[in-house]
């Protein structure tokens, strides 16, 4: 098969066996085709390059989920310029920082945000602000619906740059991530082989586009396999329901399994014609894992990634898929396990860093040379900051964050080993454990927890139940009853919050 080059969308189009099939099915029924998703990328790609858009400019974009927004998502790729997507629910001071650092030469944001931006795009480089709303109308759509469809793919290398995601800046300032086209393509070929991908494959896409899970993984994993997507602006427990009998794929963040389940709509039959759930961004419990297999059939695939890495690890499509793990290093990337002080590999089952090695990997951080050295030992692995392990069957399971992880009375304490004690407790919904600053030990550890609603469990009763489980010092010496968990758009408990919330706990 030849390629007419390096960039991203020109693989995607070499891929593409049959024009005239699928690649989104519409809700009011009929289908977009591929070959009209190349004319309508085209046509964005064609309004960037009016705008004066070149080959490694940045194009910011702060839009709802649309399908026009995924074709300027791929009209962006066709320039060579680089895509900046983000988060829909940043602020205005929050933007400002992400505007000034990445100078994007165009800012695409929704039309009723257009007057408040207006400040930033003024005061920093930006060159144009554009509008898309959610009903895919705005000022960069009608620049579109006036330009050729036809448009030649600007060449680019391996290397060249395809997106910057900033990171989510909840332990500092944010880092752009740079991506390159090759990291982009390498995982996408990575995951559908590993997942099965075909293009007898509907994938049920109800996750954000401004994130990695979303854009990269649901997008380019369909895109690079011929296979179409239900696309839904956003989660509704009975949009996916009705959809479901539709699809043969769905990936999604914990919650949404945990919504599905809570529905008491949720059936075997329902299911019967999905190969494949996935599960990412944040912690799966196993007991989701549990019921979610016991009512449905299906073991939900939990893999691992990273903003700067794309996906790492998978749980195998054949064979176990352990609750509580992430399974195993995917094709082509490299995992080790290291000492967080000496950088030197520990014993298996031991607990230490996870450094990456592989295509997938990320160039480094946008404009912070210092930050990118500091990330990378001098044999290539990216130091990701996650604490994790190997058991003596390779699969890997992620404790915490090196800045998560607690020191009570000297001893390290990694929270996801006492979560996943919880979780596994009858009557605990979901959990959370932090550390909480103490005039004795240093830090507490401490529960907050969310209930069932079947039961009504007390502090003690929590605590008797870890005592067979955990060392002394593990068990949390305070237990908080709270009916949810607070949590980003992609399901991450923010930790950050509890700690503030309950910092005092322990003050006399």
């Amino acid at each position: 098969m030849t390629v007419p080059n390096n960039n991203l969308f020109s693989v995607f189009r070499s891929h593409i066996k049959a024009p005239d099939a699928p690649f989104i099915h519409l809700p009011q029924g009929g289908v977009i085709t591929y070959a009209d998703m190349v004319a309508r990328s085209g046509q964005y790609a064609n309004a960037l390059i009016s705008l004066g858009i070149s080959p490694g400019d940045r194009l910011a974009v702060q839009v709802d989920k649309s399908i026009e927004a995924l074709f300027l998502y791929l009209g962006c790729l066709r320039t060579g310029a680089a895509f900046l997507p983000l988060n829909t629910g940043y602020r205005e001071k929050e933007l400002a920082y992400f505007i000034v650092d990445a100078e994007p030469h165009i800012f695409v944001c929704a039309p009723d945000r257009k007057s408040e931006l207006e400040k930033i795009s003024n005061t920093s480089d930006v060159a144009h602000l554009v509008t898309l709303g959610a009903d895919g109308r705005g000022t960069m759509a009608a620049l579109a619906d006036e330009a050729d469809r036809e448009f030649e793919d600007v060449a680019c290398q391996r290397d060249d740059l395809a997106a910057i995601l900033y990171t989510s800046g909840t332990t500092g300032r944010s880092k752009g991530a740079m991506l390159t086209h090759n990291n982009l393509l390498s995982n996408a070929l990575a995951l559908a082989e590993y997942w099965r991908f075909s293009q007898k494959d509907v994938l049920l896409h109800v996750l954000p586009i401004f994130h990695t899970h979303g854009l990269f993984v649901a997008t380019n994993v369909t895109l690079i396999s011929g296979a179409s997507m239900i696309f839904h602006a956003k989660f509704d427990v009975d949009g996916i329901l009705e959809a479901l009998p539709r699809a043969t794929v769905m990936m999604g963040v914990p919650t949404y399994y945990t919504r599905l389940l809570s529905s008491g709509r949720l059936t075997r039959e329902l299911t019967i014609g999905i190969r494949l759930f996935v599960s990412g961004s944040a912690p799966l419990s196993p007991e989701t894992h549990k019921k979610f297999e016991q009512i449905t059939g299906h073991a939900i695939l939990e893999r691992y990634g990273m903003t700067e890495t794309n996906m790492n690890t998978s749980n195998p499509y054949d064979g176990a898929r352990r609750a509580g793990t992430v399974g195993f290093p995917l094709p082509g990337v490299e995992i080790r396990i290291c000492d967080t002080k000496t950088g030197e590999p520990v014993a298996q089952g031991e607990v230490g860093v996870i450094e990456i090695r592989g295509p997938n990997v990320f160039k480094g951080y946008w404009r912070m040379p210092e930050k990118t050295d500091e990330e990378f030992r001098a044999d290539g692995f990216f130091i990701s900051g996650d604490l994790g392990l190997m058991d003596d069957q390779g699969y890997i399971s992620i404790v915490g964050r090196i800045k998560d992880h607690i020191i009570s009375g000297g001893y390290n304490v990694y929270p996801a080993e006492i979560e996943n004690a919880l979780d596994a407790i009858d009557g605990i919904a979901e959990s959370a454990v932090i550390g909480v600053p103490h005039d004795d030990f240093g830090e507490c550890v401490t529960a907050v927890v969310v209930s069932s609603d079947e039961t009504s469990l007390n502090e003690d009763e929590i605590r008797n139940h870890l005592v067979h489980d955990l060392a002394k010092f593990k068990i949390p010496k305070k237990v908080f009853f709270v009916d949810s968990l607070p949590r980003n758009k992609m399901g991450k408990v923010q930790k950050n919050e509890l700690r503030q919330k309950y910092k005092d706990t322990y003050s006399h």
